[in-house]
């Protein structure tokens, strides 16, 4: 993995702290702009500076050869730092669960992995254990450019409630703080790439067009687990909610 330059970092739990480099600013949600957002670099950038890339969870764990693969899911690698070049703004998030995770198949006794079972929030799939804190597996994929980005967004660090958006965790109430860092910015206007199409990419474009962005979502940087019929749900709710899919 790369080392990270200075940047902010989201840890979405309760009262999570917010960390710009390695100084602990405040907790909670984002309450300001770092030296790194105010001096963006817009020069050959050809995305308007109210427009954002939101890179979902390119994760060595939801890459080939990963705990919770998906299909060619590293081949959008080259794509998505090829799109980076266009934003004066790149926000990563990164899955970041502790061992033992509720949604992790392996804490539920006598369940299989993608079996579906009921949370006090709601119905949840049961995953292969995967993006464990500090492990290869949550790591960026190696090859993904990680110096352009202003912002990584860690969710799902909560050991009680899975987090698929970059908005909320899946209580659908409780957000992880990005809404405010984007309209400090007055970022209006949001592409979405990465995995996976139908949770994670799903929930995060969804989500965003709730809150009153302008959303769209490149399908050629973003690949899908399609489990059970779930890609062709997901590409149908994000159209319905406005979300502009392009490829």
């Amino acid at each position: 993995m790369k080392k990270l330059s200075r940047r902010s970092i989201i840890k979405t739990a309760t009262l999570a702290p917010v960390i710009m480099g390695t100084g602990l600013l405040t907790s909670g949600v984002v309450s300001g702009v770092s030296a790194n957002q105010k001096g963006q670099n817009t020069m050959g950038k050809t995305k308007p500076t109210n427009e954002a890339l939101i890179v979902i969870d390119v994760q060595n764990d939801f890459c080939p050869g990963g705990s919770l693969a998906v299909s060619q899911g590293d081949q959008i690698v080259p794509l998505i730092n090829d799109r980076m070049g266009d934003f004066s703004t790149i926000i990563l998030t990164q899955d970041w669960h502790p061992a033992g995770h509720s949604s992790f198949a392996s804490s539920h006794e006598g369940k299989a992995a993608f079996e579906m079972v009921e949370m006090p929030y709601g119905d949840q799939v049961l995953w292969p254990d995967h993006c464990v804190q500090g492990s290869t597996g949550a790591e960026f994929h190696k090859d993904l450019q990680t110096d352009p980005a202003n912002l990584i967004v860690r969710k799902g660090s909560n050991p009680n409630i899975d987090s698929y958006s970059a908005f909320f965790e899946n209580d659908r109430t409780t957000p992880t703080g990005l809404k405010g860092y984007l309209d400090s910015l007055g970022l209006t206007k949001l592409s979405l790439v990465g995995l996976a199409t139908d949770y994670c990419v799903r929930y995060s474009a969804v989500d965003a067009a709730r809150l009153g962005y302008e959303v769209e979502v490149d399908l050629a940087a973003c690949r899908a687990i399609d489990l059970d019929g779930s890609l062709k749900a997901a590409l149908d709710e994000m159209q319905a909610h406005g979300v502009r899919l392009i490829s």
